[in-house]
């Protein structure tokens, strides 16, 4: 348990700092971190830090990918938890 907490730990942070990161590019006109990365990255468990990206940011937050996507990527990786520890033997 303690090994899946450390990576959602380190993949919510990551994720949080990407968004960072392409906020940053994106005021300075540079190269940017692609959609589909960002959103695979909340994806494979940093939905969090996604979430707190877009909200403490203001990154992302007017595209309808990001605004209705990563709350229901929230949802259903909330929904997988409850279901995968009320079914543990």
């Amino acid at each position: 348990m303690n090994i899946i907490l450390g990576y959602l730990l380190a993949v919510n942070i990551a994720t949080f700092f990407l968004y960072g990161i392409d906020k940053y590019k994106a005021k300075k006109g540079r190269w940017r971190i692609s959609e589909a990365t960002l959103l695979m990255m909340a994806v494979i468990g940093g939905s969090i830090g996604a979430w707190a990206g877009m909200r403490l940011l203001h990154h992302k937050t007017m595209h309808k990918k990001f605004k209705y996507g990563i709350p229901i990527i929230i949802i259903l990786q909330v929904a997988l938890a409850v279901y995968l520890l009320t079914n543990i033997e």
